[in-house]
Formats: structure tokens, C-alpha cells, sequence
């Protein structure tokens, strides 16, 4: 049995959930999310409480039960709150900055002999702080898509093993090797 996906999810107040064939619909203040159900798992929408149920006990059954009922938690914590990511650029002379004509444009400089531009979806707004380090928050109300962009924005250059430069999370720990001459 999912001990996950036995817990109901609550609906806070300001979140309308609407289940139509197998798409379940969640609006919020934030902004609008829906997702395919797949499989034979059943969704029962009470007054302020969404259950998670599956029809058969087999192996895919058991494993998308628990998942949906996070990506359903996901989507009312998202419309409702939102979610964060903060990335932090380490290097002699990384910069980030916003594009002055549209917010959506993230313009970074991380070493390379050109800089490199990103556009980011609608639903993520951006903000750039220049510390020690120049940090980048990300937030939206969708924590895939915003998982994914943070992902993208890291592995442009990901943090390297000797000295550490690159773009990693906040509080990521990075294993440093020791050079040649640590012998």
C-alpha cells in the first residue's frame, strides 16, 4: 500500500478543483494547472479534500497512485503559494542580468567568449540579486516547469569538481578533488 498516496489532499479555500474525464483542472489565485490521469486510478473530489484512489492492486497501479496524488499536492501548493529556486553563479567575472526591454530574457555571462540569453516561460518570473555571488530566483506556480528551467540554467555550466566554478543551487554542496599537486 502507498502511504502517500492513501493521505487525502486538502483544498484550501481559494483553490477551485474541477475533475472533467481524466483531466483534473486546479485553478488558483497564481494561475490555472491541469493534468491526464492515466491508469485506473480514481479521483474523488469531496468539499475541501481530494482522494487518491486505484482500482487494481497490480505494479503500475501502486507506483502512478502515489504519484499522482503528489502531482495533484503539487498543483494546489503551486496555485495557492507558489514555489522558488535559487541559483548562485560562482566565478571571476559571472554576471547575470535581466534584459532591460522584456523580463523574460535572462542574459548570462559565465566564462564563455559570447553570452548567452534565455527565454523563460510566461508563468516564471525572474530576479536577479547581485551579492558576493550573483544569485538568480526563479518563481512560478508550476514546480515542473520550473524544475526543468533550473536544470536547463545549471547544466549551461555546471559546477566544476576542483575549484568549484559554475552555476549550482543555493546550499548545494559541491565535492571539491584536490589538484595534482595535493601529493
Amino acid at each position: 500500500m502507498s502511504r502517500i498516496g492513501n493521505i487525502p489532499v486538502l483544498i484550501p479555500n481559494n483553490v477551485f478543483v474541477k475533475k472533467q474525464d481524466n483531466i483534473i483542472y486546479i485553478k488558483g489565485p497564481l494561475g490555472k494547472l491541469n493534468q491526464e490521469i492515466i491508469g485506473d486510478i480514481n479521483i474523488i473530489i469531496n468539499h475541501n479534500n481530494i482522494i487518491v484512489k486505484r482500482k487494481h492492486n497490480d505494479k503500475k497501479n501502486r507506483a502512478l497512485h502515489g504519484l499522482y496524488r503528489m502531482l495533484i499536492y503539487n498543483m494546489i501548493k503551486g496555485v495557492s503559494n507558489g514555489f522558488k529556486k535559487k541559483l548562485e553563479l560562482i566565478g571571476v567575472g559571472f554576471r547575470a542580468n535581466i534584459n532591460n526591454n522584456n523580463n523574460q530574457i535572462l542574459n548570462l555571462n559565465i566564462g564563455y567568449s559570447h553570452n548567452i540569453m534565455i527565454k523563460l516561460p510566461q508563468s516564471i518570473t525572474l530576479e536577479v540579486k547581485m551579492d558576493k555571488n550573483p544569485q538568480i530566483i526563479l518563481k512560478s506556480y508550476d514546480k515542473q516547469l520550473l524544475g526543468i528551467v533550473a536544470a536547463k540554467i545549471r547544466s549551461l555550466r555546471k559546477p566544476e569538481p576542483y575549484k568549484g566554478k559554475g552555476i549550482r543551487y543555493i546550499n548545494e554542496y559541491v565535492i571539491k578533488k584536490p589538484g595534482k599537486s595535493a601529493k
